[in-house]
């Protein structure tokens, strides 16, 4: 059997020349950059500043986690034929749209995806900030992580925080002090620790880790001036005659006991003479 050559056939060339190449990748014949892709405003937010969700993500209609959907989940029903009423398995998505609103409270526009029925509620209250910042629980379940978020944001802004303050003096509360950094927060630690270190202690250049390690190691130390080598021997006489009147005292008290221990014996031998002649 003779080898096939390995040319393609004429047919095969004329009909790779005559279809079309693809189109290249990059735009050579373009001087204008390619248009980057919008991101979502509630992407911008740092997550690690935001607190939690209190209720977390949400696990059906994922889609409800990257913008506001409110209660909008995926419908499942039937479509019922009107001549033979024969049934067919169908869904029905939300009625989702992007839109960007503008924000008073940031001064700029937030994007992102949002239900009509949300975007109906935003137009009847007044802008999306009164929508974002419902305190009630029915509206922090819509809001989702995405609008948790974006909640997060506008709190932060001069704008909400003075509106706050106007909202608290109203009501006769006292003014919210601001929260403290970690840094004021060691140094107040620290404040109150060398407050409550002892002054005697201080004054003897000893600190409070030394003295820690002291305690561990169970190394004697004396607070104040050291006494001199009379006062030592003072106080040990002094001791040794605290312990010898202590024992003195307890000796007497033993005598005492043992002496009235044995007049009530004998009277109690006294007495039964007397009782046996009565019987």
């Amino acid at each position: 059997m003779a080898a096939q050559p390995a040319i393609a056939p004429l047919r095969c060339l004329r009909l790779s020349a005559l279809t079309p190449s693809r189109r290249p990748t990059t735009r050579l014949l373009s001087t204008t950059a390619a248009l980057s892709r919008q991101t979502p405003s509630h992407r911008t937010v740092p997550a690690e500043q935001v607190p939690d969700y209190p209720y977390g993500r949400f696990e059906t209609y994922k889609q409800r986690n990257e913008g506001l959907y409110g209660r909008a989940k995926i419908r499942f029903g039937n479509v019922v034929a009107a001549k033979y009423k024969n049934k067919s398995r169908t869904s029905w998505l939300p009625n989702r749209h992007r839109k960007r609103l503008w924000s008073p409270a940031l001064g700029a526009f937030i994007r992102t995806r949002m239900t009509a029925s949300v975007l109906h509620t935003i137009d009847r209250l007044g802008g999306i900030d009164e929508y974002l910042l419902g305190s009630k629980a029915k509206r922090i379940k819509e809001l989702g992580p995405a609008g948790w978020a974006l909640r997060w944001k506008i709190i932060q802004t001069d704008a909400v925080q003075a509106r706050f303050a106007r909202e608290r003096a109203a009501l006769g509360l006292p003014p919210k002090t601001p929260p403290t950094t970690a840094a004021d927060a060691d140094a107040d630690a620290d404040a109150d620790a060398v407050s409550a270190f002892p002054a005697e202690l201080v004054a003897e250049g000893l600190t409070a880790e030394k003295v820690d390690a002291m305690l561990q190691q169970e190394d004697e130390f004396v607070i104040g001036d050291p006494l001199t080598e009379a006062e030592l021997e003072a106080e040990a006489g002094s001791v040794v005659e605290a312990e010898s009147l202590a024992e003195a005292i307890t000796e007497a008290e033993v005598e005492a006991a043992a002496e009235a221990e044995a007049e009530e014996t004998i009277a109690a031998t006294e007495k039964r003479p007397d009782a046996d002649q009565k019987v």
